[in-house]
């Protein structure tokens, strides 16, 4: 892996690159309505809700969010809102990265072209990439390629794209479920996971763990 310099370095930018804050606009939400345990599981079903919602066809993120969230209210109990959706979803374009990213990103973007793949809408994606601190080559959004990942459709958008294969890139996410299993099946060999604490530690899709971006650089020796 040390030895590997790819013609590109794909990203995920939600979680990975810009610290995904969907938990705390639950907590603002309703953090006042449940105790610290019925906050913690609503959580966790609203992560999981959004995971279902983007396995079929493509849809806009709104309704993404609004179903998902509509669905953890319902198993909940608690009462929803369509102008409490509107607001999570209004809040993504403000989110900026994790503290590791500006200099860790700058450092390899001096050497290889650095490439976004985002369950993204195009209207919202640029102004995180912009917060990131360092040149992206390219940036594909699901709304493009009609198709969130983990679907193999997004990937192969993006392959299509650049106008290369699997063997050709890099893949840095710190998500198994929507990057990295589907990375494994779909041939990319070299795979980096950023290990940010959402989820275990998975050996069986083979790659190179860091802590955070400031690991990347060392991953293809810079």
């Amino acid at each position: 892996m040390t030895t590997f310099r790819p013609k590109y370095i794909t990203f995920d930018c939600y979680g990975t690159l810009t610290n995904f804050q969907m938990a705390e606009a639950a907590r603002d939400l309703y953090g006042a309505r449940l105790d610290e345990p019925k906050m913690l599981e609503f959580i966790r079903n609203f992560a999981a809700y959004r995971l279902d919602e983007i396995l079929g066809d493509w849809k806009p993120y709104a309704e993404v969010v609004h179903n998902a969230l509509e669905r953890s209210c319902k198993r909940n109990g608690v009462s929803f809102r369509d102008e409490d959706a509107q607001m999570v979803y209004e809040r993504v374009p403000t989110w900026g990265p994790h503290a590791d990213v500006p200099a860790g990103l700058a450092k390899v973007a001096k050497e290889i072209p650095l490439v976004i793949l985002s369950n993204a809408m195009n209207a919202q994606i640029m102004s995180n990439v912009e917060k990131l601190g360092a040149p992206f080559h390219k940036v594909y959004t699901a709304e493009q390629a009609q198709a969130y990942k983990p679907r193999f459709q997004a990937f192969e958008y993006m392959f299509d794209m650049l106008g290369c294969g699997p063997e050709d890139i890099l893949h840095c996410s710190s998500s198994f479920r929507y990057d990295l299993m589907s990375a494994h099946d779909l041939g990319i060999k070299n795979k980096v996971w950023v290990n940010r604490g959402h989820e275990p530690a998975n050996p069986y899709y083979g790659y190179t763990e860091i802590a955070d971006i400031s690991g990347l650089p060392g991953v293809v020796g810079l």
